[in-house]
């Protein structure tokens, strides 16, 4: 089992995302620094739009993800409602 990671600029949207990936993925571990945040997570880790908007109170685009990331490690899985990180490919969502 690798880790996948995803490093996000220390924004106030930034600051619901990280919230947003702790509340879907309880195994996730976050790493603050000065200007930045990094989440690391056995094998995957799984935004949910949905999770995001209870955070920020507004619709959200999973889009908007690239105004605050620095990097990632991992493959990408990607639809309107959820942004996976994986090294498997093809691997299913994890919609909880």
């Amino acid at each position: 089992m690798s880790n996948v990671s995803i490093t996000f600029q220390n924004t106030d949207d930034a600051r619901f995302l990280v919230e947003a990936i702790v509340e879907d993925n309880p195994g996730a571990v976050v790493s603050v620094m000065p200007a930045l945040t990094k989440i690391d997570c056995a094998d995957r880790l799984s935004i949910r739009r949905e999770t995001i908007e209870n955070k920020l109170g507004r619709p959200f685009d999973l889009q908007e993800l690239q105004l605050s990331l620095i990097t990632l490690a991992g493959n990408v899985d990607e639809d309107d409602e959820s942004f996976t990180l994986a090294w498997k490919t093809g691997a299913p969502h994890r919609h909880s």
